[in-house]
């Protein structure tokens, strides 16, 4: 039986959508494309969302999975997921300009990892395996990190001193996941050190606290995201966790399926935080043209946070890379 058209109505999460990380790297894509003109390389997804990476490409940008696909001579661009350091070492041996859009919270969790393998800490990552951010923090102290990718994992973790061991993470996490295997972690190392700050990124944090806020009233939660992007899995998780009784994830409003909506009064609509609010609009329009108008924002915290663009941004990248080949051939 569907819900009558009186009690339909939409809960939308407040904040959702672009990060300040995420924004802060689609805008340096396009400001290098203004700048120094196409082809501007880009290795890996800028961020994990479909729109953007076809959106970006049809303006001049080339996604590429390894830097040995980048040309000598060109400038390629780090995605916000951050790399290791054997890439900016591949990177300079094909003679590259580089453009590092790593979101600057990565960027610390980076650091952390430097600072306690310096200090020779084992240092338990807390991520999916696989994911390119995890990737690239490894990459930072290959020696002294174990993957911990959940829960589960826990029982079979080994470290040499119980008592030198520290545990970062991925920070697109699911916060409840990650403290449950946190809390796994100093059950089994009470002597654990946690990082100096929380690694779980704010904007990762918010969308989830939005989630949990309206998924106990939500019949169906809606989640705007690309399949591959972490943070935008786990709000689909954290909504069905916080009582929806269905939640899906569409990249585009035209996935949504009519039958979703049988017996629905309430939809829950958010987005995760590589998706640009035109892609939420479109899920908006499509449910009010069902019948769902009735909009009411659930507002689980302000977000005023931004970033700087990279700071390559302010040189000119094709004099450097034309530099590099003049260098090559000389040498």
């Amino acid at each position: 039986m569907t819900a009558t058209t009186g009690s339909r109505r939409v809960l939308l999460a407040a904040p959702r959508g672009y990060c300040a990380g995420v924004d802060r790297a689609v805008i340096a894509v396009e400001k290098a494309l203004e700048q120094y003109g196409s082809p501007i390389y880009v290795r890996h997804e800028i961020v994990h969302n479909k729109y953007v990476v076809q959106t970006l490409e049809r303006k001049g940008a080339i996604f590429v999975e390894q830097t040995e696909e980048v040309p000598e001579g060109s400038i390629v661009m780090f995605s916000a997921h951050g790399v290791a350091p054997t890439v900016h070492e591949e990177a300079a041996r094909g003679r590259l300009a580089t453009i590092d859009a790593t979101c600057p919270l990565v960027t610390k969790v980076h650091k952390e990892a430097i600072r306690y393998a310096n200090e020779d800490f084992d240092i338990l990552l807390i991520g999916h395996e696989g994911h390119e951010e995890v990737i690239g923090t490894s990459g930072e102290a290959p020696d002294h990190i174990t993957l911990v990718d959940g829960p589960e994992d826990v029982a079979k973790v080994e470290v040499r001193d119980p008592e030198k061991v520290v545990w970062l993470s991925q920070t697109t996490l699911s916060v409840d996941e990650t403290m449950e295997t946190v809390d796994a972690l100093k059950t089994k190392f009470p002597g654990l050190v946690s990082p100096p700050s929380d690694d779980i990124c704010y904007a990762t944090q918010n969308r989830q606290l939005a989630v949990k806020q309206m998924g106990a009233e939500a019949d169906l939660v809606i989640v705007v995201g690309s399949r591959n992007s972490s943070n935008s899995k786990r709000l689909v998780e954290v909504a069905k966790l916080a009582g929806a009784k269905d939640a899906y994830l569409v990249d585009f409003a035209s996935e949504i399926e009519e039958s979703w909506l049988e017996g629905v009064g309430t939809v829950g609509v958010t987005s995760g935080a590589s998706v640009p609010d035109v892609l939420v609009e479109e899920v908006l329009e499509w449910l009010s043209q069902r019948g769902y108008a009735d909009v009411e924002i659930v507002k689980a915290a302000e977000e005023s946070i931004t970033f700087s663009l990279p700071k390559e941004l302010r040189r000119d990248l094709r004099a450097e890379a034309a530099a590099l080949m003049q260098g090559s051939t000389e040498s």
